[in-house]
Parts: C-alpha cells; sequence; structure tokens
C-alpha cells in the first residue's frame, strides 16, 4: 500500500528500474541482478520457461536483487533473532528454581533501589527562568530548552512516583496493585514502563540503556542551563522534540532577515569534523551530532554518500550544519532527500528530511532504503 510520499518514491524508483527495455533482452539480465539471475533464452517452451525459472530465482532471491545492501539481511536476520530470544526469555519461569536465584520481587527490587539512586533532581524551571536573559528569553532557543527541562521533569517525576509507590508496596505498605505488577514484571524483563515510555521519547532500547541514555540527555540539558547559551554542538538525538530545535534555527534565520517563517527550509551541509574538533557555535545555523546512516556510509574524503562497508551496519555521522535558507536557495541536483528518523522504527518517528550529495543517481539510495537515525537499539 502506498500511504505517503516515502512510499510513492519508492515505488516510482523500482517502476523505473524494472520496466525498463533491458528487461526484454534476449540476453542479459534482470534488473539490479543481472550477475544473479541471467535471462532464459527465448527459444525455451511454457516448461521449460517454468522449470529454468524454479531452478535459478532461489539463489537469485537475495537483498541485491531489490537494491538493498547486503547489510540489510544482517539487519533482519539480527532482528529476528533478537525477537526469538525474547520469546525464549518470557516463557522462563519467574520463581527462583534454585537455592541461590533470585525471585521476580528480589531482582525488581534490586533494580528499583539502583534506579532511585541514579535518579536526578529535576530542574528548578523558576530558577532557570529567572537567569535566563531578558533580552533573550523570548529567542526560539530558549523556548526549546524551556520545553526540554519541563518535559525532562515530567519524565523523572513519573519515574520517581511509580518507583517510590512500588518499593512501599513491596515493604507491604500498600497492596500491590494492578500497575505495581506490571512495573516488577518490567524490571524483571528489562524493559521500560509504558508508563514512562509515554513522558519519553521514541525509543526501542532495553531498560539498561535506556536509564543511561536518559542520564546522558539530563546531562546534556543540565550543562545547558548552566550558561543558557546555545550548546557549540548540539547532541540533537538526546532531545524529546528535535523538530522544535530545527524549527528554532529557521525562527533565528527569519528573524534576522525579517522574512516569514514558511519562506525557508532546512538545508544540511555534513561537515569533516567529529564533536571534539568543534571550537564554537557557527553563526548561522547550528552544529548537530549523533546521527547514524543506515544503507549507506559517507565517505569523508570526497563527500558523498557511498555504499555501505559489509557488517558495519550503521556509521556514525560526523557534525552536520543544519540551517535555514529560502526554498528557492535549497539545493536539489546531485542531492539524495534522506530521511531521518528517530528510531529503527522508522514510519512514526519521521523527524526531517536532509539533503546529502551523491554522485550516482539517487534512487540507487531509494532502493538501498538509505536514512539516517537519532538513535539504535542497544
Amino acid at each position: 500500500h502506498i500511504t505517503d510520499n516515502w512510499d510513492r518514491r519508492l515505488c516510482a524508483a523500482y517502476l523505473d528500474a524494472f520496466l525498463c527495455e533491458e528487461l526484454l533482452a534476449q540476453e542479459g539480465g534482470v534488473p539490479l541482478a543481472s550477475s544473479l539471475f541471467v535471462s532464459p533464452p527465448p527459444s525455451l517452451e511454457h516448461r521449460a520457461f517454468l522449470a529454468y525459472a524454479e531452478e535459478h530465482l532461489e539463489e537469485a532471491e537475495t537483498p541485491a536483487a531489490y537494491g538493498l545492501h547486503p547489510n540489510s539481511e544482517v539487519i533482519e536476520l539480527t532482528r529476528r533473532t533478537a525477537t526469538l530470544f525474547d520469546a525464549i526469555a518470557e516463557l522462563q519461569p519467574r520463581a527462583s528454581t534454585g537455592s541461590g536465584g533470585m525471585s521476580l520481587q528480589e531482582k525488581a527490587k534490586r533494580q528499583l533501589d539502583d534506579v532511585l539512586e541514579r535518579l536526578p533532581a529535576p530542574f528548578v524551571m523558576t530558577d532557570v527562568e529567572e537567569r535566563m536573559p531578558a533580552e533573550d528569553g523570548a529567542s526560539p532557543f530558549s523556548n526549546v530548552l524551556l520545553q526540554e527541562c519541563a518535559r525532562m521533569n515530567a519524565l523523572l517525576r513519573e519515574m520517581r512516583r511509580s518507583l517510590d509507590e512500588l518499593d512501599r508496596g513491596l515493604k507491604g505498605e500498600l497492596s500491590i496493585s494492578e500497575d505495581m505488577e506490571k512495573l516488577v514484571a518490567n524490571l524483571y524483563d528489562n524493559r521500560v514502563p509504558p508508563s514512562w515510555e509515554t513522558a519519553a521519547w521514541p525509543s526501542l532500547r532495553p531498560l539498561a540503556t535506556w536509564l543511561g541514555n536518559m542520564l546522558e540527555r539530563q546531562a546534556q540539558l543540565s550543562e545547558w542551563t548552566v550558561e543558557l547559551l546555545v550548546p557549540r554542538v548540539t547532541w540533537i538525538s538526546g532531545l524529546f522534540n528535535p523538530q522544535a530545535y530545527l524549527t528554532a534555527v529557521m525562527q533565528a534565520t527569519a528573524r534576522k532577515s525579517d522574512w516569514p517563517l514558511d519562506k525557508f527550509a532546512i538545508m544540511v551541509e555534513v561537515t569533516n569534523k567529529s564533536r571534539d574538533e568543534i571550537e564554537g557555535p557557527m553563526r548561522e545555523g547550528a552544529l548537530v551530532y549523533g546521527l547514524y546512516l543506515e544503507g549507506a556510509r559517507w565517505d569523508l574524503a570526497g563527500g558523498v554518500l557511498e555504499d555501505a562497508t559489509l557488517k558495519e551496519l550503521h556509521p556514525t555521522m560526523p557534525v552536520l550544519l543544519v540551517k535555514a535558507v529560502p526554498h528557492d536557495k535549497l539545493e536539489l541536483r546531485d542531492f539524495y532527500q534522506c530521511p531521518v528518523y528517530q528510531t529503527q522504527q522508522r514510519g512514526p518517528t519521521f523527524v526531517f528530511t536532509a539533503g546529502l550529495r551523491t554522485k550516482v543517481p539517487p534512487a540507487k539510495w531509494v532502493l538501498a532504503g538509505v536514512a539516517m537515525l537519532m538513535d539504535m537499539a542497544m
């Protein structure tokens, strides 16, 4: 089904690749997989055609036949394996079976204590607002900071509330409710509780790495609130709402040029620097990092997209300069319009489109499913 413009673009790329004169050539192979499946001689009868296809098509059933990189098969098999092991783990008995085993409640209690010990204090919003310079109080980036701090506070309060409630329940001070039982099961299974997911950002991480990721996000905001200046380079993947940060970039440019916001679009320039090599913020736009490329890799020397390296599934992108430019100055020629998503789930986690330079037709990367991701299920 074609449900959005990305589906339409992909279907159009497949039609252009397969519905061509080369497909009817007496000699040659199937487009995208000519080395895997050679067209049968035209003199064969119907049964011979079927036998030929049955014998040779099975070997051609590879990602390359659809324009995908072999890494896509590795990613899919890894996902299936993870799903299988998750299902096996759910079938394991919850109660301890030996003298040295831990019960469901004991393991949940240990996890609970660890999380409570690591939880930082919420931001004092009145303090942040009072320290904000008066001339900067209504700046787009200041609004982003306040919104991010407010959402982090909401998440921290929900985490502390649910954990304190469960702690009292395990001590016998409260009756164990259905919500408490679900929280115990999630802590035991190393999964993010649904109430935390609702207050947080889209993520496919298990609970252990999710907690570490949450602390890193809080640390970035904490550092931002010290001097209340836009970071020299922002970990955009560590924001609850990265779209708001990109909108702030456009708003800042629109105010300087005194143009309406709808006249601008986001343009991306890929630098050849890492985060540690950035000395200060840019005069126009903002420097961001924390993105991964799936389906291809970025060639630093050539400054273009290149085929991915086998088994290097998600290479890290260099620091990006995102800036606002008028729509009529947005470069499209020799650029692949790369979708950026928050997670590997893609679809509902779409953030924005980044133009990446390419020396081959962009259709190649469309068929390869190339996208940038902000967070990985580690």
